[in-house]
This record gives structure tokens, C-alpha cells and sequence, in this order.
């Protein structure tokens, strides 16, 4: 089963690295990790997504608590939330399909943010599969090239990860 997982953790040099160690060193897969600053600016925010039982996500997070940079662990999953990644894309836009990028693009609520003779690069938020429902809707030979940013994810209501 699918985790999304929210840490606050010290804003230090090497806390990234030892929290994904620990997910390596235990031969746990990351789907996707995000990770900025807070507000406050000696924390950061970390969100992990995986995979696995719930057994499993409960070890991760004790494994993770214990880690000296750790500050707090939330299964942001288990109750109702909010997630959204971002997707930039590079797609050739020339004679027909400059017109079919747009249109795309605002059937998508997407935003066209560069533009150039023979391209666009267009920006998109939303679920995973909003974002992969529009590189399927596209010709995947006008794609150039596309980036993504990785899932952040935060509780509805009262729900707030802090100190």
C-alpha cells in the first residue's frame, strides 16, 4: 500500500542523506522524496512516498524517529489530505500542434510559461494521475523532455505537522 509520509527534521548538513540511508539500508523504496524549508528556517520539511503494509510503514517510522535529526513522523495517509506534484514539460510545438499544445494545456488547467519558435514548456500541478492522464492525452513524440517534482502532501483541517 502506498504511504505518504511527512517528517519535520533539523535543517542540517547530511540529515537527507541519513534519512534515505536509512530507507537503502534497509532495502525500502522511495517513490518519490521532497524536501525545503519550513517557516521556521532551522527546520525542514521531508516528504517520502513508499510503499508497503502497514507493519512496515509503522518499523519505517520508528527506524525514522530514532534518527537524531528527526524531529516528528506523520503518515500524512492515513487521514484525509491534500497531495500535489509538479510537472514541467518540453514539447514541440510547430504548425498544428502548437495549437493542440494549447489546447491541451487549458483542458488541463496547465500554464504555458515559455514559449519559443519550435517549442513550450508547459507547467502543471495536481495528482499523480492528473499529471500522468495528460502525458497520455499528448503525442509521446512531441515530448522533449518533462521533470517532475515529487509528491508534497499536507493534512486537511486541524491536522498540521509542527512542534
Amino acid at each position: 500500500m502506498r504511504h505518504v509520509l511527512s517528517l519535520l527534521l533539523e535543517n542540517e548538513a547530511g540529515a537527507l542523506s541519513r534519512v534515505s540511508g536509512l530507507f537503502s539500508a534497509r532495502g525500502y523504496n522511495i517513490e518519490s522524496l521532497t524536501v525545503a524549508p519550513t517557516e521556521d528556517a532551522s527546520l525542514s520539511r521531508m516528504t517520502v512516498v513508499t510503499n508497503g503494509s502497514d507493519e512496515v510503514i509503522e518499523q519505517i517510522s520508528k527506524q525514522l524517529n530514532k534518527l537524531i535529526d528527526v524531529v516528528k513522523v506523520v503518515d500524512v495517509s492515513e487521514a484525509p489530505h491534500i497531495e500535489r506534484e509538479l510537472l514541467l514539460v518540453k514539447v514541440r510545438a510547430v504548425g498544428k500542434d502548437r495549437e493542440e499544445m494549447k489546447r491541451m494545456t487549458e483542458i488541463f488547467r496547465g500554464r504555458i510559461v515559455d514559449v519559443t519558435d519550435s517549442s513550450y514548456v508547459i507547467e502543471l500541478t495536481g495528482t499523480q494521475e492528473k499529471l500522468d492522464s495528460f502525458i497520455g492525452a499528448i503525442d509521446s513524440a512531441l515530448i522533449l523532455e518533462s521533470v517532475r517534482s515529487g509528491i508534497c502532501g499536507i493534512g486537511r483541517g486541524e491536522r498540521v505537522l509542527k512542534l
